[in-house]
């Protein structure tokens, strides 16, 4: 089972790599949910993974709180995925949504184009998209070469429990046109029950392992 660690800043990325993480997701203010680090910070986390051939994705989020972004912020995160590709970051992980709950193509579409060359994620902005929504916003996740799509199948404040069914639902839509990554209280305890059940690969959270 392959299994991403979500980091805040470089600190843990050393033990991770020590410890055989598969990937890693680089964050600052986990407590946000995470937000994009510093230019030295991912210039740093960036060459090390690199050096130990450990697969990076960096966040691109300007701040906490919602997913619907004016133009101000939308210019920012253009920003720092073109930071990301100096740099040689594999991956870049964002999201963008509208405030009647569906996937903001318009801004989506600007950060795809601009991450030309990158493996591009959708992080949890997803589970703020309207159950309704998600469907249509897997198929223009698919449509526009999109990864993989990180989800909790709800809320973060709700337990597991209560999102399998949906997570469940997410993936049989899926079909295996696009990675299903669940995370969100994920641990080394329940992570490969919880891959079984779900039929995925791989997992993420920032306790995914032990370290």
């Amino acid at each position: 089972m392959y299994k991403e660690l979500a980091v805040e800043n470089f600190t843990k990325i050393p033990r991770a790599v020590k410890a055989g993480i598969d990937r890693i997701e680089l964050n600052d203010n986990l407590a946000v949910g995470g937000t994009t680090v510093s230019h030295g910070v991912m210039a740093a986390s960036a060459q090390y993974t690199r050096e130990h051939n450990v697969p990076l994705v960096a966040m691109i989020r300007p701040r906490g709180g919602n997913f619907v972004y004016n133009e101000t912020e939308i210019a920012m995160m253009i920003g720092d995925i073109k930071c990301a590709a100096e740099l040689k970051v594999p991956a870049v992980t964002f999201g963008a949504v509208n405030r009647d709950g569906r996937l903001d193509t318009a801004a989506m579409g600007a950060l795809i184009d601009a991450s030309a060359g990158m493996d591009v994620v959708c992080h949890m902005a997803f589970d703020s998209i309207a159950d309704d929504n998600q469907k249509e916003a897997i198929d223009w996740l698919v449509d526009h070469g999109v990864k993989r799509i990180l989800t909790h199948g709800g809320m973060l404040s709700q337990p597991l429990d209560a999102t399998m069914l949906h997570l469940r639902e997410i993936v049989h839509w899926a079909d295996n046109r696009i990675q299903i990554l669940p995370g969100g209280g994920l641990k080394p305890s329940n992570a490969e029950d919880i891959a079984g059940i779900l039929g995925v690969d791989q997992v993420h959270g920032s306790h995914i392992i032990d370290l």
